[in-house]
């Protein structure tokens, strides 16, 4: 990982230039991981000496009557698209480094792509920020990614260990640096004997495999008929998991939608376990928030969450798709005295000691002045971003 320069302060001499930054990445109006860590990233960066830290939506919202084709299927990506590479044509050329988030398969292509081949057009230095738990597939089914990012990339950040070796894999050389929360908006709370009221808060689509969550929870509805269930999240399979809670004949379960960041810390709070079941992961935010709030953690294994959750010690895990070890770890937190207590508290500790602005902000100030100084950022097994 990184061999970055002295963190003992991450402050930059107030005689030196700022570091001008321009993060790319979806804005709040496509809510998801990139978009909060984007967020994050911005208001922290606003009120750090030596950075001049802008933001640019790759989902703008066009003004005036124009706004009506974003309204349109098929229409409003052609639109979007070219009001997106305007504003980048515009903006890039005022900045020093070009930080550009990035999914997988078509959404790299339209977002952080464009943003990388005009940052080197105007000759910045460029940084891929890559989040997507899909990494594997993509890098080995779409040749074209590799190349792209190996010509285009200056630097691959990824937030786990789990992607640096997927990098790796496929031949690329990537830097660790973890996603982190707000600890402000994540009141904590002590569980010593949870109560059965569980939360699960990712989107409603294919790949995080609700439906596991829901007929783990008839089980444990089975044993526990007080038990509630608290469904925070929105996508294609809304519709189909309300209606297998209906088929399952559960009771006690509240379809949310989708929850605003700043209202979800009231969500953590008004729960006592936390499941997350997932097929394909990379690492979760909501995983290292349920830790900064207190809550024990039941997760499938799925991708990289076996490097943020180990068993036993932070968080129960059990396979992808195992509804009835889902539903069994859960009912261990309740039934096993101070065992809910022992892994919320191991995981909160170390959430303050890795997942906290504190934590990542020196190595991401190391990293942008290493790239705006020209200086190459190498890779190495010593990093503390990967300790």
């Amino acid at each position: 990982m990184p061999e970055l320069e002295p963190r003992s302060s991450g402050r930059e001499p107030t005689s030196a230039p700022p570091v001008r930054v321009l993060l790319v990445g979806p804005s709040l109006d496509i809510l998801g991981g990139q978009a909060i860590q984007a967020a994050r990233l911005l208001e922290q960066f606003r009120a750090v000496p030596g950075i001049q830290a802008d933001f640019l939506p790759v989902n703008p919202r066009l003004p005036g009557p124009l706004a009506a084709l974003q309204r349109v299927k098929y229409v409003r990506t052609i639109v979007t698209s070219i009001a997106y590479l305007v504003s980048l044509l515009a903006r890039v050329p005022r900045h020093d480094v070009i930080h550009a988030f990035s999914a997988s398969y078509y959404s790299y292509l339209l977002a952080p792509l464009p943003a990388l081949v005009i940052g080197k057009l105007y000759g910045k230095r460029t940084l891929l920020n890559y989040h997507s738990g899909e990494a594997d597939d993509d890098l080995a089914n779409w040749r074209s990614a590799v190349p792209t990012m190996r010509r285009f990339a200056d630097v691959i950040v990824a937030p786990s260990g789990y992607l640096v070796d997927v990098f790796a894999r496929h031949g690329l050389e990537a830097v660790s640096i973890f996603n982190f929360v707000d600890l402000a908006r994540l009141p904590y709370r002590e569980r010593r004997e949870p109560a059965p009221v569980f939360l699960s808060n990712r989107n409603l689509e294919p790949l995080y495999n609700v439906g596991c969550i829901l007929e783990a929870f008839a089980l444990i509805q089975a044993e526990l008929p007080e038990a509630r269930l608290i469904v925070a999240g929105d996508g294609a399979q809304r519709a189909m998991l309300e209606g297998r809670a209906r088929e399952l004949g559960l009771r006690g379960v509240e379809f949310l939608g989708r929850v605003p960041p700043a209202e979800m810390g009231a969500l953590y709070d008004r729960a006592d376990i936390y499941l997350n079941s997932p097929n394909i992961d990379n690492m979760p935010g909501s995983i290292i928030e349920a830790y900064a709030a207190g809550l024990p953690v039941v997760t499938t294994d799925a991708g990289g969450i076996p490097y943020i959750v180990r068993h036993d010690e932070t968080g129960l895990m059990v396979p992808s798709g195992d509804s009835d070890g889902m539903a069994a770890a859960a009912l261990r937190l309740i039934r096993e005295p101070g065992l809910a207590a022992r892994l919320a508290g191991t995981a909160r500790e170390e959430c303050l000691s890795r997942y906290v602005w504190p934590a990542v902000e020196a190595e991401w100030l190391a990293l942008y002045r290493q790239l705006a100084s020209r200086k190459p950022v190498a890779a190495g097994s010593d990093s503390p971003a990967n300790a």
